[in-house]
């Protein structure tokens, strides 16, 4: 008997309450044979995957099926089953040595990518069960039309009305430099990582390499000062990637105000500094002002959706130009330049639909600096 493994897991706030689901059907009339969910506890998206895929393929044993083909929206679980990505994260390890243990029984296997929203009832299931929800191990599909999505997804579509796959950015403030350190503007400047700086672009890496979509092939873009050019390399080493500079990425020209604290600079400068807090036009004396800065980074970000559409793309970059594309994602006002606080080696997601719609997932996350 030959069936179709359909498979998902979840986490709510990666890590976080986590779960999956998984759906066995009939391979040649669509029937479905079996299904199978559980909330985990706190665990990342990847886990939660691959916790998804064995239970699936447990399921399938049970049923007495020799052949199975695996569809999953998880890149990294698909690529790293097939054999095509490695496997280097140290907890994902003993997940994908059972997961291929339990494929070994079967007399053929295969494993196919698809889009969200073709893996609609993997990822109901796998939303009950981090909802607490109980599963009915034998009702039918019926309930809910095929692709569609359930009206608990963590998914801003279901009330935005946004359409298309979207681009997603993760982005990424460098790590701690001297200048940090010592709190003064920090722009052109090419100051060094310090070596916490490189600890915490080190432990960025590792959690930007358990996430769904962040692989070898996933781009990699960064800002070329040293800081920033830095902390991406850790990021190519944890995920296989390459890193590729991008000038719009670099940070605000702060001209005469370069290296020096707020203090010195408010001193130095009064009436203009204080211009240049209130006014997003104002430039720093032989710099740059933020009006500027949004409009470079706004043309880069045109660039990366033209040329990423529909991906997971990585950004490594700076406070002012991370606040831009925050900014365009929440399409908010230039004060949010000076509400938002993002800390050094912090963790940003949005996410831009190509109907125009994005969505901000996560702003100024360091749980993995702790």
């Amino acid at each position: 008997m030959r069936v179709r493994v359909e498979a998902d897991g979840g986490s709510r706030g990666n890590p976080g309450p986590a779960g999956f689901g998984a759906v066995v059907f009939d391979a040649a009339t669509g029937d479905v044979l079996a299904k199978r969910a559980e909330a985990i506890g706190v665990a990342t998206n990847n886990v939660a995957e691959y916790r998804g895929l064995i239970a699936g393929l447990e399921a399938a044993l049970a049923l007495g099926a020799d052949g199975v083909e695996v569809r999953m929206d998880s890149k990294l679980v698909v690529e790293q089953m097939a054999g095509r990505w490695q496997v280097k994260h140290p907890s994902m390890r003993p997940l994908a040595a059972e997961a291929r243990a339990l494929a070994a029984r079967f007399t053929a296997v295969s494993y196919s990518w698809i889009p969200r929203a073709q893996n609609a009832h993997a990822d109901r299931l796998a939303n009950a069960a981090m909802d607490g929800s109980p599963v009915n191990e034998t009702a039918d599909s019926a309930a809910q039309p095929a692709g569609s999505e359930p009206a608990h997804r963590s998914d801003p579509t279901a009330w935005t009305g946004a359409t298309g796959e979207p681009t997603r950015l993760l982005l990424l403030r460098h790590g701690q430099t001297p200048l940090s350190v010592e709190r003064r503007y920090s722009g052109r400047g090419d100051a060094e990582l310090t070596d916490l700086g490189r600890a915490q672009a080190a432990a960025a890496a590792r959690r930007l390499a358990t996430l769904d979509g962040v692989g070898p092939a996933t781009p990699i873009l960064a800002s070329p000062l040293a800081r920033a050019a830095a902390t991406a390399r850790a990021v190519a080493e944890a995920t296989g990637g390459a890193v590729t500079g991008e000038d719009a990425l670099i940070e605000t020209d702060f001209g005469g105000w370069e290296g020096l604290t707020f203090a010195e600079a408010s001193q130095r400068d009064p009436e203009l500094h204080g211009r240049w807090l209130s006014d997003p036009s104002v430039p720093a004396p032989g710099g740059e002002s933020f009006d500027e800065v949004h409009a470079r980074v706004s043309g880069a970000l045109e660039t990366v959706l033209r040329r990423h559409s529909g991906r997971t793309v990585v950004v490594v970059s700076h406070v002012t130009p991370i606040k831009a594309l925050l900014r365009i994602g929440l399409d908010a006002g230039p004060s949010l330049l000076f509400r938002l606080h993002l800390d050094l080696a912090s963790l940003s997601v949005v996410e831009f639909y190509p109907d125009g719609n994005a969505t901000v997932r996560l702003v100024n996350d360091v749980s993995h600096l702790g």
